[in-house]
């Protein structure tokens, strides 16, 4: 593999890691989008977008 597709695996994993702590914690991970939109999505599936609450971190 090259190291685009080692850091691209890398990524995937520490996301799936994320939902397996949020589901064992009973809380959710938060992610942004391609387009810059925010979500939060709960160990049920539910998918919450978040809105913007005045304070912009990046």
């Amino acid at each position: 593999m090259n190291r685009i597709q080692d850091l691209s695996k890398f990524i995937k994993l520490t996301g799936d890691r994320a939902k397996l702590d949020a589901k064992a914690n009973g809380t959710y991970i938060v992610y942004k989008t391609r387009e810059g939109e925010f979500f939060k999505e709960y160990s049920s599936g539910e998918i919450e977008r978040m809105h913007e609450q005045g304070s912009k971190h990046e």
